[in-house]
């Protein structure tokens, strides 16, 4: 099934002998495909025997990416039918066309209607996480039948992957935690288990890390696709981890292992107040007074040193609209604030670490009215 990526413009183009004009009937709907709903009637009158139709701006109106530390698709189901005119003469509806609606979009030289039609939903063929964190890899399951874990050729972890008439499972999200869970310790209580901290065990874990992998596999249709993993450990700094949406309109994550740096700053709105009180005043009080007052919370976070090939995926997180940070146990909403990126090389560079600047997409104090 072909898809639409509606951040970038989806055409659809009529061209006919003495063709006058084309109405279209369009839906963008959500749930089990071919329940139609949110009808759209579109008419368009030709020039020169053409007749073009954008309808991506449409779809993005359905289109909503939310993110709370579980992976979930954001697709919707879009399908058309156009009955063009021929000096005036309705020449009847043709037989439906179904799409399926991502947040995605494709570059200039991709060309129009671009399709990503990959069945793994990301830029890269390398995958750089944090040592003993889960590796979630989105795939699109029209064309993808499964989804294999490696270590030292060894399989360790497979996931069998079924397409679907629900929109909401268009994108699968596949990865080796229990439940979800990113930590050694939540793993243990999720799966039935006490946790009890010692030195012992914290030796152990530092040795010894669970679901070890360094190949990922993805079968589709079209072939198979090696993915291999570096785990990076990291003792000084608090790594942090970036999920965003990425040009497949996927959930994408993205690790920054270095040093971070937070700064607050603040907005005031001031007015000036009379203080006078009985032809006096207390010399206490404030003749310049604060009326409101807030903050936002801004962070510079460096990735560590990156193979050259993440370039194409750090660029796609600058690109992104929605992004979330995972920190103190909470996924927070952000907006990437850095307005360039200097791509990085071997070459030019040798050693590859990028530096970005992120900001909470709140106010500090809370005022949600």
């Amino acid at each position: 099934m072909s898809k639409i990526n509606a951040r970038s413009p989806y055409y659809v183009s009529l061209t006919a002998t003495n063709l006058t004009r084309v109405d279209m009937e369009l839906y963008v709907y959500t749930g089990l495909q071919t329940n139609r709903s949110n009808l759209f009637g579109l008419t368009s009158f030709a020039v020169n025997n053409v007749v073009t139709f954008e309808i991506s701006e449409i779809v993005r109106d359905y289109l909503l990416n939310t993110f709370d530390g579980d992976y979930a698709s954001a697709n919707v189901w879009v399908d058309y039918r156009t009955n063009s005119y021929i000096q005036g003469v309705a020449q009847g509806f043709t037989s439906y066309t179904e799409l399926t609606g991502f947040d995605g979009y494709g570059y200039f030289e991709d060309g129009a209607n671009p399709q990503n039609d990959s069945g793994l939903l990301q830029s890269n063929l390398k995958v750089v996480k944090l040592d003993d964190a889960p590796a979630t890899i989105p795939v699109y399951t029209e064309i993808t039948n499964r989804v294999s874990y490696e270590l030292d050729g060894e399989l360790i972890y497979t996931k069998a992957i079924t397409s679907s008439n629900e929109n909401d499972e268009q994108i699968e999200y596949v990865s080796n935690t229990i439940n979800g869970s990113d930590e050694f310790e939540d793993r243990v209580i999720q799966d039935g288990g006490t946790f009890e901290g010692s030195s012992c065990l914290e030796q152990f874990a530092n040795e010894f890390t669970l679901f070890d992998f360094d190949t990922i596999y993805v079968d589709t249709t079209a072939g198979v696709t090696k993915l291999t993993v570096d785990n990076i450990e990291e003792c000084k700094y608090d790594p942090y981890k970036i999920t965003f949406v990425n040009k497949f309109g996927a959930l994408q994550d993205l690790w920054f292992f270095k040093r971070t740096n937070e700064v607050l700053t603040t907005k005031t709105e001031n007015f000036k107040r009379n203080i006078i009180v009985n032809g006096a005043y207390d010399t206490s009080r404030h003749q310049q007074k604060i009326l409101t007052k807030n903050g936002s919370e801004k962070l510079t976070l460096n990735t560590g040193f990156y193979p050259e090939e993440y370039n194409d995926v750090f660029k796609q997180m600058q690109l992104s609209e929605d992004c979330w940070i995972e920190i103190n146990s909470q996924t927070l909403p952000i907006n990437v604030s850095s307005s360039s990126l200097n791509y990085k090389t071997h070459l030019n560079d040798k050693l590859i670490n990028y530096t970005i600047e992120v900001e909470f997409a709140f106010d500090t104090i809370n005022n949600i009215r």
